[in-house]
């Protein structure tokens, strides 16, 4: 990846990924191996989750645009080699909870995504993002569906 232009996004705005979108088929092996990298490389780089799960959907039905935008998250990390977590000693810390869901995100499916993510102090210390298992009728439904795992979470 030397000399590829570094980005500051991870994905294009507005680019949503579908299934079968007529573009050229992939590599799989090397794709496989690359998602599997990147779904290690989570624990230290949340910020990379999100698209990087979005991605993993794709095994089964790889093509170009999936593989480009794969190699946009190595621009991305590429620029962001100083990232990543730091915890140090603080005191009297809060545990906050953010969450956040977008509704029918999936083109294929048109199901929803959640996402949490807890923080003590100014550490993040859990955070998850995933597909619902069923396809919500509203916003009202997604968000309340996000917020009833945030709080079984947060309860635990």
């Amino acid at each position: 990846m030397n000399g590829y232009k570094i980005v500051g996004t991870l994905l294009v705005t507005n680019e949503k990924l579908k299934k079968n979108d007529g573009a050229t088929k992939a590599d799989t092996s090397c794709y496989r191996s690359l998602i599997g990298s990147l779904l290690y490389l989570i624990a230290t780089r949340p910020d990379i989750m999100y698209v990087v799960s979005l991605l993993s959907r794709f095994m089964q039905s790889l093509n170009q645009i999936h593989f480009g935008t794969t190699k946009r998250i190595l621009r991305y990390l590429q620029g962001t080699k100083e990232y990543g977590i730091w915890y140090q000693t603080m005191g009297n810390s809060k545990l906050l909870g953010y969450i956040d869901s977008d509704w029918a995100r999936s083109i294929d499916n048109m199901k929803s995504t959640s996402s949490y993510a807890f923080s003590l102090g100014s550490r993040t210390i859990s955070w998850t993002l995933k597909k619902q298992a069923t396809v919500a009728q509203s916003t009202a439904k997604t968000k309340y569906t996000t917020t009833a795992k945030t709080t079984s979470q947060a309860i635990w």
